[in-house]
């Protein structure tokens, strides 16, 4: 059997008075060597305390690493791969549904396994346990209509054209916000990944990640920054809340994160990927990600350095594309790391819609929600969570240029109800 070992020292914390925003915007990808990382992927709440970037950078990360080759397949099932059962899926197709849709795609619901397994050791695996995508557990959801994409910088630019929305990055931040900060701090922008032009330690991820003023969905990378010709790539710079006003406004909603993990999976069982086992496939890369040496110089074997278009790459089964890589992707629920815990494995959770309220040990007292998919800067090396069944979690008020969104739908009202017909892949 092929077994890589890694390890990581894990991030340590940054120093509150120096950067307390970025603390808070960039757990969605940081480094996964250490379980007890101070750091680790996601976005976080704002704190009372210090600066306006130092709370920005911390909580926005999320991410780690994986691909499986044949030797692994005892590692894989040891580390709880029987845990995942066939899939499930409901016999009702688009037209059942009642509307069909160019933008968005049928997924059909159904019973799968929802969760992952742990990825250290396998080749190409993850760096950390990632003991928050556990137990496996059985999961119903009800079909729905998903973006095929995420929502793009032109979508959002006529959503903003028609409401006048004024994003959270473009709010000047209240002193009630950060109490202690003094008023010329307090200064609107948003947090943006800033590589060195050397190697570093990945231990310290304001080497690589600042809070840039004049920062915002319109300006992803500063405020010299435009979207001139990116009108078919991710809207970036939104926190959850822009998110759902958007998502409200199309009459749509945030996904789930049962329903984003059933819809990325494609009707398969247990694979790691949107596509399959294998990281690359027949030696194509398949999804934006980071290749090189991270944080400080992308050699774009995969095509790309930085966020890239949408559906540059192959669409999974259900025909939707970048479910790996390229941004983050906020869903509705809650992030509790201990929420896999709850569900009785006895019986199968039917539309589960996240914990109440939100948890995260590492940073007690941050209000996050759960993020999913990966991003562009998803290496081996440091960060590995665009892994279909891991997860990854961000304050809901903070934002940065590597996450974005999509949205699903409801079927059409009383249809639902008849998807009692069931086919097991």
């Amino acid at each position: 059997m092929k077994i890589k070992l890694t390890h990581i020292t894990g991030i340590s914390l940054l120093t509150i008075s120096a950067i307390f925003l970025a603390p808070f915007v960039f757990q969605s990808c940081s480094s996964s060597g250490n379980k007890d990382n101070s750091s680790s992927d996601s976005t976080s709440s704002r704190p009372a305390a210090a600066s306006t970037a130092g709370f920005k950078i911390k909580a926005a990360i999320s991410c780690t690493k994986n691909g499986m080759i044949r030797e692994d397949s005892i590692l894989y099932m040891h580390q709880g791969g029987e845990a995942f059962k066939p899939t499930v899926i409901n016999v009702l197709n688009a037209a059942a549904a009642g509307k069909t849709n160019t933008d968005m795609a049928w997924i059909p619901g159904g019973t799968f396994s929802m969760g992952g397994v742990n990825p250290t050791g396998i080749t190409d695996g993850g760096m950390e346990a990632m003991d928050d995508a556990r137990p496996v557990h059985r999961v119903f959801v009800d079909g729905f209509y998903m973006d095929k994409t995420e929502v793009t910088n032109a979508q959002f630019a006529k959503f903003v054209k028609a409401t006048g929305y004024v994003t959270v990055a473009e709010q000047k931040p209240t002193a009630e916000e950060f109490p202690g900060v003094p008023a010329e701090d307090l200064v609107a922008g948003s947090v943006v990944f800033t590589p060195p032009n050397h190697q570093v330690q990945l231990n310290d991820i304001s080497q690589w990640w600042s809070y840039q003023k004049g920062a915002d969905w319109k300006h992803p990378l500063g405020p010299e920054s435009d979207l001139r010709g990116k009108e078919n790539y991710p809207v970036v710079q939104v926190a959850w809340e822009d998110a759902a006003a958007y998502a409200k406004w199309a009459g749509k909603r945030l996904p789930t994160e049962a329903e984003w993990e059933f819809a990325a999976r494609g009707g398969k069982a247990g694979e790691l990927y949107p596509w399959g086992n294998q990281l690359k496939q027949d030696g194509h890369w398949m999804a934006n990600t980071f290749q090189g040496s991270f944080p400080n110089h992308d050699n774009a074997e995969d095509g790309e350095t930085g966020l890239g278009p949408v559906k540059k790459y192959p669409a999974n089964a259900y025909g939707l594309y970048d479910m790996a890589g390229n941004a983050w992707e906020w869903c509705a629920d809650w992030y509790r790391n201990d929420y896999y815990n709850s569900f009785n494995p006895n019986t199968v959770a039917r539309n589960p819609g996240g914990p109440s309220s939100s948890f995260d040990p590492q940073e007690p007292g941050q209000k996050k929600k759960v993020q999913r998919g990966g991003s562009f800067l998803c290496t081996d090396q440091y960060c590995t969570r665009y892994m279909v069944g891991s997860r990854g979690k961000g304050e809901y008020r903070s934002a940065t240029n590597h996450v974005g969104f999509r949205c699903v739908q409801d079927a059409k009202p009383g249809n639902n109800s008849a998807q009692v017909a069931q086919k097991a892949l």
